[in-house]
């Protein structure tokens, strides 16, 4: 509520407040006091109460919906008065849409456990509209307050479901979408300025002005972050209010913007923004000549194809939690394909070619419950080629999984107990090594970060070559196969590499879906015009083992093309990970298949990385807490132990890694610093760079240019992300930049300051980033001193981030009290967990269908339903 309060506060002026009545939006203005009174859910005419009151601190009052286009179109707005008119116009007629969408799928639920769904009637919205950034840097934004309390059909007021608003998300993000690439007076309005919109959504002739004007940003937070701290201090710790936050911004404003004054009105900053970007490029600020629209006619669209294109999309969102999708989400997909298709229209004129694409999308999934009038928000669905994948590999696996036998203990230690670290090894690597250098078909190794993994299969690889059976370790990328390499000695590769020397092909199709093919001896590759001959690089022989590192991240396709491949040539395999880490970016449930299916399935019991004990045997409960119960548990032993840091706001907790990492950079040790999106990794690293530029450790004469236009210096810690097997790079590589030529960067890897590799500019503006914080999957496989991980991740990223540091690691809370951070933290253990097979998603479909509110008489027939365990929300 205090939040909400400063947020409504910002301003002195009065904000719009939207009545949406049986498909009827009429408006007013509410004063700060009556914006007060709406936002605790009483009428802030007359002040009467509606409904019951929710008196919990955690109550949900609004619901925040976010219409956020692109930057480029908040350039576009600054530089051209009109096209701001226009930009505005854009986004009313969007929140009409999106005013009257939730009208009319949002519900509120009566009856018994609220299995009774009834209709909304009457919803009531709030509209804060912003045009700039916190670094004042043009971003023309508009926060729309859903108040939870609405009418329902039933002449009531009380809480609507905020489950379905939740998962409605998806449709009203693709409604953006669709506004701001076919709407045609928009487009009109930047075809008069020469303005196009390209593949990413951003206006093209003003892309190049994005990068420098978000690095100008990251320079401002730097600002911010010491003067906010120095307020506070001087204020016996207190959080700023919204008045001083906004002094506070421009101050750090003036500060990133030498010799020029710290307080300016609505002109002299509009003047300002245009002349940096005119610096940045003087033809961005010039006027265009005006250019044709391009559009598609209705009659010539490809429903076919843009069907399966809305198949795709759903399906590749669900991906990492099984391949479970909504009606929703299939909506979602069909809007963002239609998005793409070149059509322009006026919105109301597409809604039935969407139903027409929804339909025809169904066609390609398949229903994991016979209802098929489950609501709209139920995951009752999935993509008829991901369940045939799914079934596929489960019989691959099966064909695969030949009985045989372990090596008992003598035959282990005589072909592998003088290798060093075998006298060292626990009972569960012992049993681990035995199997893999047994002849089992299929043998699955599981366990916990730091368990010991590698070094049990370097025992393993001797065992097998003391039996003249040869070891080839193959992992999701090129990094992992190189570290396999070097730390168990046997010969290694990406697992792609592998299966492209034996003819396998992989791209995707006109519809965005990945396909497979194999080539046939003497057949030519239609991408290289070579003649395929045959495996020459990694040539398989009947009784060799090929063990899959890091199995975890290993996708549900290259999976069956794996099992496939080892079938034809009676070579068995061994696959190492743990299902808790990240996950793959295709779809999951390889590797719990293979533990299902296979002749010997080895849980490692035991971590050996961190130099606390005790913190290795909390990691283990960490990574499968169970229940809420057990979370919450977990989350308060790492609270009274330091591994949790409470801060009031995101800003505080981005401060409080970047500080981290200056820490224990300045002791010498390897910081990892783990986000939740790329979005925050960049803003972390930007800011990281900046900070280091301001203290002359980097130089900033010097630059060349990364990914996403990212400036590079020397000294930057850099991850490459892309294999280029003429420099000797791989994907997910760490460096640090040690020269930078004309045509060239030299990099240093970061884990061996001996290993030197050379790329060129081309490279690096296609495929170098900063890489001081990092995604999950950018830290996976990775061990360093210190981990710290930011706000917002989901299960796998908070147990992979909080096991990769030897002596400390350290997970940050938004939140208002201690109580409340272990509560975000013991909800983040149980966030993003994962349907493994296809009877899981099965089972969950039918549990969540039976926990949705239904028309009465649909209520009345499903009966009651009492939830298994706790039920985990998205952030309000």
């Amino acid at each position: 509520m205090d939040a909400l309060d400063r947020y409504g506060e910002a301003s002195d002026s009065s904000v719009s407040r939207f009545i949406v009545s049986d498909g009827v939006i009429t408006s007013d203005e509410l004063a700060a006091g009556g914006l007060r009174v709406w936002l605790t859910g009483h009428d802030p005419v007359t002040g009467e109460e509606r409904g019951r009151s929710r008196l919990s601190p955690d109550a949900d009052l609004v619901l925040d919906g976010t219409i956020n286009h692109a930057k480029s179109y908040s350039i576009a707005a600054l530089l051209h008065p009109d096209l701001a008119e226009e930009f505005e116009a854009l986004q009313d007629r969007l929140r009409r849409r999106i005013l009257l969408t939730w009208q009319r799928e949002l519900n509120v639920r009566r009856g018994h456990n609220g299995l009774v769904r009834e209709d909304v009637t009457r919803l009531e919205v709030v509209e804060l509209l912003h045009r700039r950034s916190r670094a004042l840097d043009p971003h023309t934004h508009r926060h729309l307050w859903l108040n939870v309390k609405v009418f329902g059909a039933d002449g009531k007021w009380s809480n609507l479901d905020s489950r379905v608003a939740m998962k409605l998300h998806t449709v009203i993000n693709a409604e953006g979408e669709l506004a701001a690439r076919t709407d045609p007076k928009w487009l009109a309005a930047l075809a008069r300025h020469g303005y196009t919109v390209n593949e990413a959504g951003e206006i093209a002739e003003l892309s190049a002005a994005v990068r420098p004007l978000s690095r100008r940003s990251a320079q401002i937070e730097a600002s911010r972050a010491p003067l906010i701290a120095e307020w506070s201090a001087a204020h016996d710790g207190a959080i700023p209010s919204a008045e001083v936050m906004n002094q506070i911004d421009r101050r750090a404003w003036a500060l990133s913007r030498p010799n020029k004054p710290g307080h300016l009105d609505e002109e002299s900053w509009a003047a300002m923004v245009r002349d940096e970007i005119a610096a940045i490029d003087p033809d961005l600020v010039h006027e265009r000549p005006a250019v044709a629209i391009r559009s598609t006619r209705l009659d010539e669209i490809d429903v076919d194809l843009l069907a399966a294109m809305a198949v795709v999309d759903a399906d590749t969102r669900a991906a990492t939690s099984g391949g479970r999708f909504s009606a929703f989400d299939l909506r979602a997909g069909a809007i963002r394909a239609l998005s793409r298709s070149g059509v322009v229209s006026q919105r109301d004129g597409l809604d039935e070619l969407i139903a027409t694409l929804a339909g025809r999308a169904l066609r390609g999934c398949m229903r994991l419950s016979g209802d098929a009038d489950a609501p709209g928000h139920v995951k009752n669905l999935m993509a008829t080629e991901t369940m045939r994948s799914k079934v596929v590999l489960s019989q691959r696996l099966d064909r695969l999984a030949t009985p045989g036998h372990a090596l008992i203990s003598n035959e282990l230690h005589r072909g592998a107990g003088t290798i060093d670290g075998f006298d060292e090894l626990d009972a569960s690597q012992l049993a681990a090594a035995s199997a893999i250098a047994g002849t089992h078909g299929l043998v699955t190794v599981t366990g916990p970060a730091g368990a010991g993994k590698t070094t049990m299969l370097r025992i393993a690889f001797g065992a097998l070559l003391d039996q003249r059976r040869r070891m080839i370790v193959v992992a999701p990328t090129r990094k992992a196969a190189s570290v396999a390499t070097r730390e168990v000695g046997a010969p290694a590769t990406s697992i792609h590499s592998l299966l492209a020397d034996h003819g396998y092909r992989w791209g995707t199709d006109a519809a965005g879906a990945h396909s497979w093919r194999r080539l046939s001896f003497g057949e030519r590759d239609t991408e290289s015009g070579v003649i395929y001959k045959g495996p020459s690089a990694y040539p398989l022989r009947p009784r060799d083992r090929i063990v899959v590192d890091e199995a975890g991240m290993l996708d549900l396709q290259t999976a069956n093309a794996l099992a496939e491949l080892a079938h034809e040539h009676g070579v068995g395999v061994a696959m190492v990970g743990d299902p808790h880490q990240a996950l793959p970016v295709g779809h999951v449930g390889a590797m719990a298949a293979a533990v299902r299916l296979a002749g010997a399935a080895v849980e490692l019991d035991t971590v050996h990385r961190f130099r606390d004990p005790a913190y290795g045997a909390l990691t283990l409960r960490l990574r499968y807490p169970g229940d809420a119960q057990h979370a919450s548990s977990v989350a308060h032993e790492l609270a009274k132990n330091g591994h949790i840091a409470r801060v009031d706001h995101l800003d505080a907790a981005r401060e409080h890694m970047i500080d981290a990492y200056f820490a224990w950079h300045a002791r010498g040790k390897r910081v990892a610093l783990v986000s939740a999106t790329n979005g925050e990794a960049n803003a972390i690293n930007d800011a990281i760079q900046q900070h280091r530029v301001d203290r002359g450790e980097l130089d900033a004469r010097h630059t060349a240019v990364g990914m996403g236009e990212q400036r590079i210096l020397i000294g930057d810690t850099v991850q490459t992300r892309r294999n280029d097997p003429r420099t000797g790079v791989e994907n997910r590589a760490m460096w640090v930049v040690s020269s930078i030529r004309e045509r060239t960067l030299m990099l240093v890897s970061a884990n061996d300051s001996g290993e030197l590799r050379q790329v060129t500019k081309d490279y690096a503006l296609e495929h170098l980033q900063l890489a001081y914080a990092s995604t999950v999957h950018g830290i996976q496989g990775e061990t360093v001193d210190a981990s710290f991980v930011g706000p917002g991740v989901d299960a796998a990223g908070l147990y992979v981030g909080l096991t990769r540091g030897r002596i400390h690691n350290e997970v940050v809370a938004v939140a208002s009290t201690d109580r409340a951070a272990q509560a975000k933290i013991a909800a983040s253990m149980l966030r993003g967990g994962t349907e493994l097979t296809v009877q899981d998603a099965v089972r969950a479909a039918d549990v969540e269908l039976r926990r949705a509110a239904r028309a009465r008489h649909e209520a009345a027939i499903a009966g009651p339903f009492v939830a298994p365990g706790s039920a985990i929300g998205l952030s309000r």
